[in-house]
């Protein structure tokens, strides 16, 4: 399945088709799993799947992946949290199917929280500070690149930016600038999960955190890179009254020389992906936003 190409011009991430998946992967596996529908949220989006024996899981699709890329990095990153407790699906079945990957992970209890309260944001806390040091014992797992000085592989490319118009250009020419100081991949032998927004966090009715979902893009490095992805996921209104200001807190009391390039890089991705998928006044309150704090990293 190719990328379609929106009212600009620039590529669109394509969406999942979950029977055609299923087949393949029935193909390619002679396991059969009945697709029940979408589930919400997400660009490329995943599936409910239902097994010959009545458990229900999510079909994932990973297109332009090698299995064995996601096995000796994300989900080698997920395995070593979710053998220290973490709240991480298994990973119950895969396949490479020719230039794509899917995947079949365990269905964790729980919902994306509409917006994320004060004690879902201690457990998010608690939770980010055990992602410290987790893969000290996994060398082989690739560092987390932040793409500040190149395109990344479908998200965080710097045309769009560029083409955008005079506040958007100007972003990417200071995203570019941090990238000419900086490291362009994290360092550290920290869990990074990389997409860690409110919409991959799963919350019972009580409004507890019963799982972290979405490990695909994860890698090793520093873990306060999730506490900036977390800080974009909350903008415009997802958060309740007081709990972005607590995150932001948070931020505030790191190193210049470590917010930076992280706030750049999201910068980086959450505008290209709005230019791109969303419409002109989309991609404008995300120029605002990493705007607002770019001025003061300058």
């Amino acid at each position: 399945m190719s990328e379609s190409t929106g009212a600009h011009g620039w590529q669109r991430v394509a969406r999942l088709d979950p029977d055609r998946m299923a087949d393949a992967l029935h193909e390619h596996t002679g396991t059969r799993l009945t697709v029940e529908g979408r589930c919400p949220g997400g660009q490329v989006g995943t599936a409910y799947v239902r097994w010959p024996d009545g458990r229900r899981s999510v079909l994932k699709w990973r297109p332009g992946s090698r299995l064995s890329d996601l096995r000796a990095g994300p989900l080698a990153a997920a395995a070593a949290l979710r053998a220290a407790g973490w709240p991480v699906p298994a990973t119950e079945l895969s396949a490479q199917v020719g230039p794509d990957v899917v995947l079949v992970q365990e269905l964790l209890p729980g919902t994306p929280p509409e917006r994320l309260g004060h004690a879902a944001l201690d457990r998010v806390l608690e939770l980010n500070d055990a992602q410290a040091g987790r893969l000290a014992g996994h060398p082989g797992i690739p560092a987390t690149a932040l793409h500040l000085r190149g395109d990344g592989p479908g998200y965080c490319l710097h045309g769009p930016l560029r083409a955008s118009g005079r506040r958007g250009a100007a972003l990417d020419a200071w995203i570019t600038e941090v990238g000419a100081h900086a490291p362009d991949r994290l360092e550290g032998d920290d869990a990074v999960h990389h997409d860690f927004h409110p919409g991959n966090l799963l919350a019972g009715l009580g409004g507890e955190i019963t799982g972290v979902v979405d490990w695909d893009g994860a890698g090793r490095g520093d873990r306060r890179f999730d506490l900036v992805t977390l800080r974009f996921g909350l903008h415009p209104d997802h958060a309740e009254p007081g709990v972005a200001e607590r995150l932001d807190a948070v931020l505030d009391a790191l190193p210049d020389d470590v917010l930076r390039p992280m706030w750049a890089s999201m910068s980086l991705r959450m505008t290209d992906w709005a230019i791109r998928h969303f419409s002109p006044a989309d991609a404008d309150l995300w120029l605002d936003f990493a705007e607002r704090r770019a001025r003061t990293l300058s």
